[in-house]
């Protein structure tokens, strides 16, 4: 008898998309703008209470403080502000949780910020210090032994969850293919299939066609297209169909 196969299924919200409240029922863990790239204290509010009605874990998304490029720019700031806008964004959030009464989880930085912490080992740790100031346990980053960010969240004393990519393209490294470039965002059914290789399996198959190897703990969604209620809902589907758990880390 096999051992049961578990997965949490994240997505990116509180960016103001009016499919959210169709996304959050299928969701076991939800990332929450933060005041960043997208979000003020309404839509947190908003946000927080719709995980809280459907049993969403809640998390911090902080990003690069870029609103006109919604956080999808490269930018570069010296460690110590990265550490101080990051941790500013994440105790915003924290601010309405406590009003609402729901408790955060976990930290996942957003977009530009992510892909760049990804190989940069200053700016992983200057993230990394702000998700251990604010005391919020569990930090979601790019799985896979080329991925930096977990390993610096692992040495401050953070619970690293590996996270992997349902609807987006990887590059034979286990990177994200870059957003522009065809293979970058998959469509509805590719989506579907790769999320339940992933949770099963570990692994997916890069745009060049290459296996790569991806031990994740949890899988995400983007939130803010107006495909992503039916894939939240094809792919929480599929997943249960599968014999796969959907549960929050630590639930």
């Amino acid at each position: 008898m096999t051992s049961e196969r578990t997965i949490d299924l994240n997505a990116d919200l509180g960016e103001g998309s009016p499919h959210e409240e169709f996304v959050m029922p299928f969701v076991s863990s939800a990332n929450i703008a933060c005041g960043g790239h997208a979000g003020d204290e309404g839509t947190m509010q908003g946000s927080l209470r719709l995980a809280a009605k459907h049993g969403v874990s809640a998390g911090a998304h902080p990003g690069f403080p870029d609103r006109e490029g919604f956080g999808r720019r490269e930018m570069h700031f010296p460690p110590g502000e990265v550490t101080a806008f990051v941790r500013e964004q994440i105790e915003a959030l924290k601010a309405v949780a406590a009003r609402e009464g729901v408790r955060l989880a976990h930290v996942k930085p957003h977009g530009m910020l992510y892909n760049m912490a990804v190989k940069d080992a200053e700016l992983a740790r200057a993230i990394a210090v702000a998700a251990k100031g604010s005391g919020l346990p569990l930090y979601f980053g790019l799985a896979g032994e080329h991925s930096v960010m977990l390993r610096e969240a692992e040495a401050l004393g953070l619970e690293a969850v590996g996270e992997a990519f349902a609807d987006r393209g990887y590059a034979p490294d286990g990177s994200l293919w870059p957003r522009g470039q065809a293979g970058a965002l998959l469509p509805h059914n590719q989506a579907v299939a790769q999320g339940v290789r992933l949770a099963r399996e570990g692994v997916g198959t890069a745009v060049t066609g290459e296996t790569v190897r991806v031990p994740a703990r949890t899988l995400c969604l983007h939130g803010d297209g107006a495909e992503a209620a039916e894939l939240a809902r094809g792919l929480r589907a599929a997943l249960v169909g599968a014999g796969v758990r959907v549960v929050a880390p630590g639930a």
